[in-house]
């Protein structure tokens, strides 16, 4: 595509969570359809659907549910296509706190770092155990200094935990791995592989997204983004070795070493195809917060008239 590189914004870049969206870029797929893409990282993730709602941004991958930063009632924009399935921040606790795997009581009295709207799902999850931040004394909030435009949250808080800031935090795998290996915490919930009531797998999950006004104005510049990233998860199932490959020149080195694994971990969520049953529950998710008010329908969230031209791509 002639002129300047197309935009596509993250809201923290040294992850597994939206790394299909960096390999796209580093492996060449977004090239072999015709695009030139830069990633750029604008933090957190209501600051990264502003800059897509204004302009400074043609393309968003990030969760699903914070579109509503910046896009009310899901207007002006649509969700292209999965990057994987099902909300995937792990909820990590300092080593040295007693409670077993997916008691959230041990929460009580405790300091969580988590991200704007990345901490919907965890207050969500408290609710559906009887649980009320206020009244069990869980203070949920952004870790001091980590709501700047280029910060890598989840890398952020792990080594937060590390030094004793917080008592846990609620953010992606990467930040996860770095805090279990380094000995300072460990996981108490993993939704996506079975902790937590069923329904919160579809809560939220990392897609791409553009405006309404992209996709009338350049159809097939929004389908041929879609079939880069559906490409890309098929070739990083074949072969996960990839991920190192397209880290290198993005990671830092101990990054680089771990996210072949963390996307081998990944491999089972990797569908570009989003569900019908994924989207009516995480606009119920957003129902059940006052985020959302209305029924949008699933067309009003998805670009479904753009499926014929990419949906091929990820068999």
């Amino acid at each position: 595509m002639k002129g300047h590189p197309l935009k596509l914004a993250v809201p923290d870049l040294i992850t597994n969570s939206y790394f299909p969206a960096v390999a796209a870029v580093e492996l060449g797929f977004f090239k072999r359809e015709g695009l030139d893409v830069e990633i750029e990282l604008i933090a957190p993730a209501g600051r990264t659907y502003e800059a897509l709602r204004d302009g400074v941004a043609d393309f968003v991958v990030a969760e699903s549910h914070a579109g509503l930063a910046a896009f009310d009632e899901w207007q002006g924009m649509k969700l292209l296509c999965a990057l994987s399935q099902g909300m995937y921040w792990f909820l990590v606790l300092r080593a040295d706190i007693a409670g077993e795997r997916g008691d959230l009581s041990v929460l009580r009295g405790r300091r969580i770092a988590a991200a704007p709207w990345v901490e919907m799902g965890l207050r969500r999850l408290l609710m559906e155990a009887g649980m009320d931040p206020e009244r069990d004394d869980i203070r949920i909030a952004p870790l001091e200094g980590s709501l700047g435009p280029k910060v890598n949250i989840g890398v952020t808080v792990a080594r937060a935990l590390a030094e004793g800031r917080v008592d846990g935090f609620w953010a992606n795998g990467m930040g996860a791995e770095l805090a279990v290996r380094s000995g300072a915490g460990k996981i108490v919930l993993d939704v996506r592989r079975g902790d937590g009531p069923k329904k919160a797998f579809d809560y939220t999950q990392p897609t791409l997204a553009t405006t309404d006004r992209l996709i009338e104005r350049q159809p097939e510049v929004a389908a041929a983004a879609a079939r880069a990233i559906a490409r890309t998860l098929a070739a990083l199932r074949a072969d996960p070795s990839l991920a190192t490959q397209a880290a290198r020149s993005v990671f830092p080195a101990e990054e680089v070493q771990l996210i072949a694994e963390l996307v081998i971990r990944d491999l089972p969520f990797y569908d570009p195809m989003l569900h019908p049953q994924s989207i009516e529950g995480m606009n119920q998710f957003l129902r059940d917060l006052g985020v959302l008010k209305g029924f949008p329908s699933y067309e009003d969230v998805v670009a479904t008239k753009l499926f014929p031209l990419w949906a091929d791509a990820h068999e």
